[in-house]
């Protein structure tokens, strides 16, 4: 059987996709692989990252050249980009489940098409002009305005307690993750309730539903599937993020958050900071470091959706044993 050039060009396209990344996967591992050796297991849970004396000459320990003084710790890293997706997913969740409900159902058909376009719109606009937003609007008003407030009425729990002084910090950084994550989450959730059988919601209706429990009942539980895709789209968006964060979430190192307001820093916003004083450390031990965070991140990613596809894998077991 002859194989025609098209078919060999979509084979060879369609692993690209697969070997670009196992080729990323294998440049992070083995370039971080001494940085893997040196740091061992305290790089997880150390709570201090410190270059060194990068003008002094290194030292060896433990069989690597190292600046004076150098240690590397991410905890506090990890910390803070698990709680920024988190609160922006508490908060980008609902709205956006709202939002698509209303765009699917309560807006009328003429006016579908504007509106979903501006949520599409809002998806792609640039992380950088979210960022900006996020340092002459939102910290300010956290500064001003929100952080009293909560230190008023919800000081007494220690988590809400204190002010902030420059609005930079967790609870910014989670805002404007979650207006990042909303349009892409709305977006997607949006687009699998307008494919729910017209069926499925008169026999709603026949029932005596009111729109909202048609909508709440019927629809939104045939489209589990997609709502748990399009949650975990979001929260990649959400992990991965860099300019955004890094401009609005006060640069914190060796410290982990203790109050809303806390400064913290995510990852990937820790890299693009570093990136140019590890730069300085002759030995190259830090930007190995840095490419060691790059590798914990895409695992965490890769956890994050692996679980994804066990849970909507576990959805569609269970709608199809119903059926």
């Amino acid at each position: 059987m002859r194989t025609s050039p098209f078919r060999v060009g979509l084979i060879g396209l369609s692993g690209a996709v697969p070997g670009i990344l196992v080729a990323v996967v294998l440049f992070l591992a083995i370039y971080s692989w001494p940085a893997i050796r040196f740091n061992g297991l305290s790089f997880l849970v150390g709570k201090t990252w410190n270059l060194g004396n990068l003008y002094a000459s290194p030292v060896t320990v433990g069989g690597f050249q190292v600046p004076h003084g150098a240690e590397y710790g991410i905890l506090v890293f990890i910390v803070g980009t698990l709680a920024t997706s988190a609160i922006a997913l508490m908060i980008a969740v609902p709205v956006s489940l709202g939002v698509a409900i209303f765009l699917a159902e309560g807006v009328p058909e003429r006016f579908r098409p504007g509106l979903s376009l501006i949520v599409e719109l809002l998806a792609v606009v640039p992380s950088v002009v979210y960022g900006l937003w996020g340092v002459t609007v939102l910290a300010p008003l956290i500064a001003h305005v929100v952080a009293p407030a909560f230190n008023d009425v919800l000081g007494f729990i220690p988590f809400f307690a204190g002010g902030s002084a420059t609005g930079f910090g967790l609870l910014t950084a989670s805002l404007v993750l979650t207006l990042m994550v909303v349009p892409i989450i709305t977006a997607t959730i949006y687009s699998a309730l307008r494919q729910v059988a017209d069926s499925d919601k008169e026999a709603a209706y026949a029932l005596g539903a009111l729109k909202f429990e048609m909508a709440t009942r019927a629809m939104l539980p045939a489209v589990r599937g997609s709502i748990v895709g399009a949650v975990i789209l979001g929260l990649g968006r959400a992990l991965g993020e860099t300019m955004a964060v890094l401009m609005v979430s006060g640069g914190a190192i060796n410290y982990l958050p203790t109050t809303l307001m806390s400064p913290i820093s995510t990852m990937a916003a820790f890299i693009v900071s570093q990136l140019d004083s590890a730069e300085q450390d002759p030995t190259g031990m830090a930007v190995r470091s840095l490419a060691e965070i790059a590798l914990v991140l895409f695992v965490i990613t890769v956890i994050v959706n692996a679980a994804a596809r066990l849970i909507t894998r576990g959805l569609h077991v269970g709608l199809a044993s119903r059926g």
